[in-house]
């Protein structure tokens, strides 16, 4: 079959692939969304060491990618972006639990004998704990004698 004629002059049209820009602009606009709005959820997560970090694995190199790859791409940075929602959204409501642990342990620490929390457990920095322990050792014990110790933060070094 003879290929398409330019009316014009009449030589044939040149076969050329459609216009990718807008196709490609869009996609780097949204991989550059996912991009920061990873870094963020990244950032916000500090000073919590467990959360996944946002690193994007290398494409071979430095080059132009195909839209199949910028698609991959903004695919792969959609699901981490949702993991890492998903943990975020998971340890913050453990850390209000035990935001919420400590708070009835104050009010009545005879319910929660030996428990302790550490300021790790609800997000925070630092050493410091809360120990339900009994007051005036096994004489406290046997009396019932409870009592909630904060400890002072981090030892001293040696």
């Amino acid at each position: 079959m003879p290929d398409v004629l330019d009316r014009t002059v009449g030589l044939p049209a040149p076969s050329t692939l459609p216009d990718e820009r807008a196709a490609r602009r869009t996609l780097l606009d949204q991989v550059a969304r996912l991009e920061n709005e990873l870094s963020q959820l990244f950032c916000s997560t500090w000073p919590r060491t467990d959360m996944p970090r946002p690193l994007v694995a290398g494409r071979g190199g430095p080059r132009l990618l195909s839209l199949g790859e910028l698609e991959e791409l903004r695919d792969e940075l959609a699901d981490r972006v949702s993991d890492s929602r998903r943990a975020l959204s998971d340890r913050t409501w453990v850390e209000e639990q035990n935001r919420r642990l400590i708070e009835q342990m104050l009010l009545a620490p005879e319910r929660y004998k030996w428990v302790r929390v550490s300021h790790e457990d609800i997000g925070e920095p630092g050493c410091r704990h809360w120990h339900v322990r009994p007051r005036w050792s096994f004489i406290g014990m046997l009396m019932g004698w409870w009592r909630v110790v904060i400890s002072s933060g981090c030892p001293l070094a040696t």
